[in-house]
């Protein structure tokens, strides 16, 4: 473990509701952010970069942010998460390894090993105990418990996982070519049902809705869908368009469209977010699945402009902190990581009206 800048660094700032204004995190990752997560015990954000890093922060009942710890890894970190307690966080990335810092005792160590980058890692809490779910480019999905060194399980997967979530007893992987595996972790090694995606194009990112019954579905051509693990809901599913935008003030053509990179769901109201990776001007938009309809979108929600892809999003426990990174998500490679390229971390008070479901009409 080591304190950033050899101390803990802190910005005070006004209370978000007052200022109207996002609050931007101290001392963000000097590279592109990949994942973000909250504790869900306490207002804690880990973040996940790569620089090779992960940075946990804490963060203040006036938004007022703090960083307080850094471990690493041998190469970008691509996902974490934490454990129901809030006391552990696991990480994992292109170094094939993933890991666990121990936020009591401030060390860290190896826990999971792939034969590819680890793309995702979720921890799941059984009524047995938790383990920890890691999805690879090497195509497999494995299981560890973190008293013994080898995993409890591996499962082939169709292709390389690309996301993962978990909502117990709901486990989702979106993997490449489109593939969808959906899990009831009652039965973790075999597939409850495998199915092609029904978007068109790449998977993104996949998110299990909190009542673990379905899942949202983003891919790289602005599309999001909504599906039901349960074919007597199929009549639910259904798809939309967004992030998309027109060419010009004068062509009203929507031709320029960005893929969806995350969807959260709102902890509380079940609601959720998307955000883009636009290359001049990152957009957030909040939804109500049931009634089929947006919410708000960032520039009514008087966000901070985000001159650049939003590669990562998380609600805090209480959905009162919207957290939102901006920053190149090397969808273009190397070329596309231009000099000064905008790379923070904001934090977004949510006010009811953005997140919560309107009542229906009468």
């Amino acid at each position: 473990m080591s304190f950033f800048s050899g101390a803990s660094t802190s910005t005070a700032v006004s209370a978000p509701a007052a200022t109207e204004k996002d609050i931007e995190v101290a001392d963000p990752p000097t590279d592109s952010i990949s994942s973000l997560a909250f504790s869900p015990q306490a207002d804690y954000l880990a973040v996940g970069s790569w620089d090779n890093n992960v940075r946990i922060y804490e963060v203040g009942a006036s938004g007022q942010t703090q960083g307080k710890a850094m471990y690493g890894h041998q190469g970008p970190v691509l996902s974490v998460c934490w454990n129901k307690e809030g006391n552990k966080i696991l990480s994992g990335g292109a170094d094939n390894a993933g890991r666990l810092f121990d936020v009591t005792t401030g060390q860290s160590q190896q826990v999971a090993q792939h034969d590819a980058p680890i793309k995702s890692v979720r921890w799941i809490e059984t009524p047995q105990g938790g383990i920890l779910a890691t999805g690879s480019w090497d195509k497999t999905l494995k299981y560890w418990d973190l008293r013994t060194p080898n995993p409890i399980s591996t499962v082939q997967l169709p292709e390389r996982c690309y996301t993962m979530d978990v909502q117990y007893p709901l486990l989702v992987v979106g993997t490449a070519e489109r593939h969808i595996q959906i899990f009831n972790l009652t039965n973790p090694t075999t597939a409850f049902k495998s199915m092609v995606s029904p978007l068109k194009w790449q998977t993104r990112v996949v998110s299990c809705f909190p009542s673990a019954n379905g899942f949202a579905v983003g891919s790289v051509e602005g599309r999001v869908a909504i599906q039901y693990v349960e074919d007597k809901d199929a009549s639910n599913n259904f798809s939309f368009k967004c992030h998309r935008r027109d060419q010009s003030p004068t062509q009203k053509d929507q031709s320029l469209v960005y893929a969806v990179n995350d969807i959260a769901f709102h902890p509380v109201h079940g609601t959720f977010s998307t955000c883009d990776l636009s290359g001049s001007d990152g957009t957030i938009n909040f939804w109500d699945k049931d009634a089929r309809t947006r919410l708000k979108n960032r520039t009514s929600l008087a966000f901070e402009p985000a001159p650049g892809p939003v590669p990562a999003t998380a609600f805090n426990r209480t959905g009162a902190i919207f957290a939102y990174a901006v920053s190149y998500d090397w969808s273009k490679g190397h070329s596309g990581m231009t000099p000064g390229h905008p790379n923070k971390i904001m934090l977004h008070a949510c006010k009811d009206d953005e997140v919560k479901r309107k009542p229906p009409k009468r």
